[in-house]
């Protein structure tokens, strides 16, 4: 399939990119993309690519912009039942601990997660998959943590299996058993990091090599921070998972400065994610590293504060940034990469091309998948949008709307259809 008539072609090239460098795009006015075996076979002028390949099947851009499929390296998206209620107490003032006393928090989550069948877990998110789809997530990490039990994890992941395997999105999964305390540990933080030491992880190990069907290892995650898990727990099971070959991720810094972002960058984690109050040193550790740095600002959004991630200081140190939705009950319930885009302008001071960057090469870095997605060059896996808008920069211009009219997803085409779902369509 030859897309000609783009009036547009946006794309980062050349892999990641750090510091000063984020946003540095090819754009290519009058352009076309040749598509060949699900991956890219040519991008370039459109009167170059219509010479060389006349015969091809085409579909017309109408003028229209394109850029690369957008990636969300962090969600939360399999999970059962709502937090409504919960929402309407913090307006109220609520405290959190008074919204646990009322049943509420996480761990309201993980009891509704506990109860669902894998088909009910299914049914719940396949909906959400399909809006963050719609909305042009092509890549999307999914986390398990709201089951808290090797039982009800386990479960949480043969949803997101089957789920991948479904598709038409890609699928990144996540083990987050230490997302939290369950009930059965209250005040005994201590003991379920070293059960997940000395039993989850080793039983994770045997029960992917027998179900995943040959996928890589999945990442494993921990929420380090007040509350959760503190710097030496999060430590000993990182080091447990990287030595048993999981490639890690950390959630750090969204209240308190733990130092996990700086644990991070030297266990050489995929990703430290939130970094809301991430110190000047643990930035310069990030910096030093290849750990994204991966911000979730429609987080501190959902919560109505005013603390974001200090993105221009990360910048400054010469790291990586990237963008992501966080997508969960609690506190951001948003399916929308185009929305994360739109907060990191707003409240964290990126460029639209900037924003772009970390929505896709630099997000497709934090889930370890750069060398394949991220951006449109020769080699690369057909993953693009082609939108409702001659100018990329609209994607951070305009909000409460959704600019993606065609999602490609490894050469196959689906087309959105009122702005929130997508059906494929054949066309020559």
């Amino acid at each position: 399939m030859l897309i000609h008539n783009i009036g547009q072609l946006v794309t980062p090239r050349g892999g990641p990119q750090r510091g000063s460098r984020l946003g540095e795009l090819r754009i290519v006015p009058h352009a076309a993309l040749l598509i060949r075996g699900g991956k890219i076979a040519a991008v370039g002028p459109e009167a170059d690519l219509l010479a060389a390949y006349p015969d091809e099947p085409r579909h017309d851009a109408q003028g229209k912009a394109v850029v690369p499929g957008l990636v969300d390296p962090h969600t939360h998206l399999l999970w059962a039942g709502e937090r409504a209620a919960e929402f309407e107490m913090r307006l109220q003032g609520k405290t959190y601990l008074e919204i646990l006393q009322a049943g509420g928090g996480i761990l309201s989550t993980v009891q509704a997660t506990r109860r669902a069948s894998v088909e009910a877990l299914m049914a719940e998110t396949r909906p959400r998959l399909l809006r963050a789809f719609a909305h042009g997530a092509t890549t999307i990490e999914v986390k398990t943590g709201y089951g808290l039990t090797l039982t009800s994890e386990f479960k949480m992941l043969e949803a997101i299996l089957a789920l991948d395997d479904e598709g038409p999105w890609e699928l990144v999964p996540t083990f987050l058993a230490a997302h939290a305390v369950p009930p059965e540990f209250r005040g005994r933080a201590e003991a379920y990091a070293r059960l997940i030491c000395t039993e989850m992880l080793p039983a994770l190990k045997g029960w992917w090599q027998e179900h995943a069907n040959g996928r890589p290892l999945p990442f494993v995650d921990v929420f380090c921070e007040t509350g959760a898990f503190d710097l030496e727990q999060t430590r000993c099971i990182l080091e447990t998972a990287k030595a048993l070959g999981f490639p890690l991720k950390v959630h750090a810094d969204e209240f308190d400065n733990l130092g996990g972002a700086a644990l991070a960058a030297s266990l050489g984690a995929a990703s430290a994610d939130h970094l809301v109050a991430t110190s000047a040193a643990d930035i310069r550790a990030l910096a030093a590293s290849d750990t994204v740095a991966v911000a979730l600002p429609c987080t501190p959004f959902g919560l109505a504060e005013s603390r974001y991630t200090p993105a221009k200081a990360i910048l400054e140190a010469d790291g990586l940034l990237a963008l992501a939705t966080d997508c969960n009950p609690g506190t951001a319930w948003c399916e929308s990469m185009l929305f994360a885009m739109v907060l990191g302008c707003r409240a964290m001071g990126l460029t639209p091309a900037q924003a772009l960057a970390a929505a896709t090469i630099n997000a497709a870095a934090a889930v370890g998948r750069a060398d394949r997605i991220g951006s449109l060059e020769v080699g690369k896996q057909a993953d693009l949008l082609i939108l409702e808008t001659d100018d990329y920069r609209h994607l951070a211009y305009r909000f409460g709307t959704n600019l993606v009219a065609w999602v490609v997803k490894a050469g196959r085409f689906f087309r959105v259809e009122g702005g929130i779902s997508c059906t494929p369509q054949p066309f020559s």
